[in-house]
């Protein structure tokens, strides 16, 4: 068990004698990841902080004064995951913060909450290995040895979608709404507390 535990943490090495196997299983553990973990206690951290001081509210509240079409929110969701990457160095907190902020603008405007799931994951999950101080551009020059900007001509999929999103968004192309039901029991458990 101590040894496991060892190997988990400082890494394991293998002497096979075939330089191929040696290779793909002599690896650092725990420690040789520690800077891409550090990277990301630090903007979780830093990403924390700006959420619960409110700074991050307030630069919400001035988009959504912005966002008064389906369209116009979804695209500033998806502009929020791309500026929280570049501000707050992390993938999660691009998804988690924008969500609890946008998702009761949503609801008010009728759109089901797959339409949220998709503009997070367009523009937070997708965009962060553009962002080299993000902790995907990080991790992929730690482990690749690759910049972001030698890189992203390449990762046409990554900047492709968000565009793509966009335009349906404006469009109404995939756009689901709710129900009329679906809209009114928020608002009658809202009214009953």
């Amino acid at each position: 068990l101590a040894d496991s535990v060892g190997a988990l943490q400082s890494g394991y090495v293998i002497d096979t004698g075939n330089e191929l196997v040696d290779n793909l299983f002599s690896r650092g553990g725990l420690d040789a990841m520690m800077y891409t973990v550090s990277m990301t206690i630090v903007a979780m951290t830093f990403g924390g902080i700006l959420e619960y001081s409110g700074m991050l509210q307030s630069i919400m509240n001035q988009i959504l004064k912005l966002a008064k079409t389906a369209g116009s929110l979804i695209a500033s969701t998806i502009l929020a995951g791309i500026a929280t990457n570049a501000t707050c160095s992390e993938q999660y907190i691009s998804i988690v913060v924008p969500s609890r902020m946008f998702a009761g603008a949503y609801e008010k405007m009728g759109l089901q909450s797959k339409n949220l799931s998709r503009a997070l994951e367009d523009g937070g999950t997708l965009t962060s290995v553009f962002i080299p101080w993000n902790t995907c551009g990080v991790f992929i020059l730690g482990t690749l040895g690759v910049g972001a900007f030698e890189y992203a001509p390449y990762a046409v999929l990554n900047f492709i979608v968000p565009v793509i999103s966009i335009v349906y968004a404006f469009t109404g192309y995939t756009i689901e709404r709710m129900a009329v039901i679906q809209q009114e029991e928020p608002v009658a458990e809202q009214a009953a507390q």
